[in-house]
């Protein structure tokens, strides 16, 4: 027989249920990002980047629309290319150093073009860089930050005392070398040199060599695809070295391939459009905090898709909104800086 008492209770919680007065307090649920599914957050990610490619495209459109459409295109796919490379290869370095802050141009890449560019100006003038073969030039700085990279890497991973954490040091000491020369040839160069140099300071979209583009795009897709194949891998080296290696996972043989397709991603990246510090950790960032299951199957699309967003929608608010008030890698280096100086004081390191 039941409890009258108990039957009593559930009748007027239950009456309280159905007659409970509109404006009185009650339990409520946030909207979050993170209750979403990941396939209807990629969903609704990859809505918001055609929707930003569409208005890039067609907003304010005159003259010309061939000539207007294929210079917009072009400008299109190289924010796409650098979203991919650079959210691609800082989501791979994190990964496999198991730390939130750390980006791959701690390890040099990014004062390494640097001097690079400020040694041809130094030796052959402005304006032999500025009239010199771009195909050519991306090669070499192509190249050089490759093989830079992969010397390192060869060094660090197959000596005896092998360390993932001695290759993070040596990156720092070599960056700061690098950025030492630079500073060195800058003092020593004519002001008029200078003033041409600087420009390459700052990633820029509005000349990019269209052969080059394709070229990138190639070389990114080829990545991406070896990337999502390894997926499951980066699900796994997450969880630490000892813990992938007791799972099956070569640990020494995939870090390595990680680190140096890392290093092709930011070279390509940093010699098509130059150097963007600090984007790739604001793209990973919100990536990570959208996401309930640090999987790399739902990591990956996200984060470049995120990229794609901030490129091609931030150059569209400069451009439509402040009217080219200032170059958008400024205002992403310096939204960047705040975010890794935030994490750093918060503590985030793993």
């Amino acid at each position: 027989m039941p409890n009258p008492l108990a039957v009593l209770r559930r009748s007027r919680s239950g009456s309280r249920g159905l007659t409970r007065n509109p404006f009185e307090a009650g339990p409520t649920r946030r909207f979050s990002l993170k209750r979403m599914s990941p396939g209807l957050l990629i969903t609704l990610l990859s809505v918001l980047t055609v929707l930003s490619i569409v208005l890039f495209l067609t907003i304010d459109l005159r003259g010309n629309l061939s000539y207007a459409l294929t210079r917009r295109g072009i400008r299109v796919g190289a924010m796409l290319v650098v979203a991919v490379a650079v959210g691609l290869s800082t989501l791979m370095f994190q990964t496999v150093t198991s730390n939130r802050i750390l980006t791959p141009s701690i390890m040099g890449f990014d004062a390494l073009y640097i001097l690079i560019q400020t040694a041809l100006v130094f030796a052959l003038g402005s304006s032999t860089l500025l009239t010199a073969s771009p195909s050519l030039k991306f090669a070499v700085e192509v190249g050089l930050m490759v093989v830079f990279s992969a010397l390192l890497y060869r060094w660090l991973f197959t000596g005896g005392n092998s360390s993932l954490h001695l290759m993070l040091l040596v990156g720092i000491v070599i960056g700061t070398l690098f950025r030492g020369f630079s500073s060195l040839l800058q003092r020593l160069m004519e002001p008029s040199e200078y003033i041409v140099l600087q420009d390459l300071f700052f990633a820029s979209f509005n000349q990019v060599d269209p052969v080059l583009l394709g070229i990138s795009a190639v070389i990114v897709l080829v990545i991406l695809a070896i990337v999502w194949r390894l997926r499951k891998s980066f699900d796994v080296l997450a969880l630490g070295r000892e813990t992938a290696i007791n799972l099956g996972v070569d640990h020494q043989r995939t870090v390595t391939l990680v680190l140096v397709l890392c290093s092709v991603l930011v070279a390509v990246s940093t010699a098509l459009v130059g150097p963007v510090t600090f984007f790739g950790l604001l793209v990973v960032s919100l990536a990570y905090q959208m996401v309930r299951k640090f999987s790399h199957a739902a990591l990956i699309p996200i984060t470049c898709l995120l990229g794609a967003i901030t490129l091609i929608g931030g150059q569209l608010v400069l451009e439509r909104v402040f009217g080219f008030a200032t170059a958008l890698s400024v205002i992403i280096e310096f939204a960047g800086g705040l975010l890794f100086l935030y994490l750093l004081l918060k503590g985030s390191l793993k």
